[in-house]
């Protein structure tokens, strides 16, 4: 489990979240949704340390603060955008299945190399992810739905209780997008996800936090969140809300 308290961020004179709370809960997937600039993605990297501003951040009750970098590998598991492609004279060198075996890295004391059981766990979370037949190729010619598949799979190597991601479905197509996201709801991983498209959302999480000029505008179960009163202030657009087949789903009515 998260707890974030109080979170706030600012870049230089300009404020990108101001006093944010945020929980996860064992096993659910968290959506965190907003305009653009609303600060999704600062409010992730706050909550895996790559960010530090004002506030905490505690990971099962401990201070993720107090964390030494290993144990926070141990515990947090994240898959950032553009992920392993920002270097391609690295990522071109290795495999997808070597790309998954540096999800291993916290576990392996300094200098020591990957084992037999450490090949074993990046082969199981290939399978887990339905990716061993790209185990062999290379991770820089990989499409995106593949390589978005990879690096979740490397998360899962590292055997971490919680998975970040920062839209996942980026540049992906429809179908991609619905994959990716229908593989980490069967997962059964505590996740937190940033997404954009609020009908991905509305499928795929349990609960939602909506930040809006900086704050937390809603929170709570996709239910309680996704509702016209709730969101047409925060997006300026017109929603008509349908529920289908016990499924939520958007319509948008873009202002005349």
């Amino acid at each position: 489990m998260i707890e974030a308290r109080g979170l706030s961020w600012t870049y230089g004179t300009t404020t990108i979240l101001d006093d944010v709370d945020v929980s996860s809960h064992d096993g659910r997937v968290l959506g965190l949704i907003g305009p653009n600039g609303s600060g999704k993605t600062t409010l992730l990297r706050l909550l895996y340390g790559a960010l530090r501003g004002s506030g905490t951040v505690e990971i099962d009750g401990d201070d993720l603060a107090g964390l030494p970098a290993k144990e926070v590998a141990r515990r947090l598991a994240v898959v950032v955008q553009e992920s392993g492609t920002a270097d391609p004279n690295f990522s071109g060198t290795l495999t997808a299945g070597e790309m998954v075996l540096l999800g291993r890295t916290p576990h392996l004391s300094a200098f020591a190399r990957a084992g037999e059981h450490d090949l074993e766990i990046a082969a199981e979370c290939l399978e887990r992810v339905g990716g061993t037949h790209l185990g062999p190729r290379s991770f820089a010619a990989l499409s995106g739905g593949e390589r978005q598949r990879v690096l979740i799979a490397r998360a899962l190597a590292q055997e971490a209780t919680h998975l970040l991601l920062d839209e996942p479905t980026n540049h992906l197509d429809i179908r991609y997008q619905h994959e990716i996201l229908a593989l980490v709801r069967k997962l059964g991983t505590t996740a937190i996800v940033v997404l954009h498209d609020l009908n991905l959302a509305a499928r795929y999480c349990d609960d939602l936090v909506l930040l809006d000029q900086h704050r937390v505008a809603a929170r709570g179960t996709v239910d309680e969140v996704l509702r016209p009163e709730i969101l047409e202030p925060v997006y300026g657009i017109g929603i008509e809300r349908l529920e289908l087949r016990e499924e939520i789903h958007l319509l948008f009515r873009p202002a005349t």
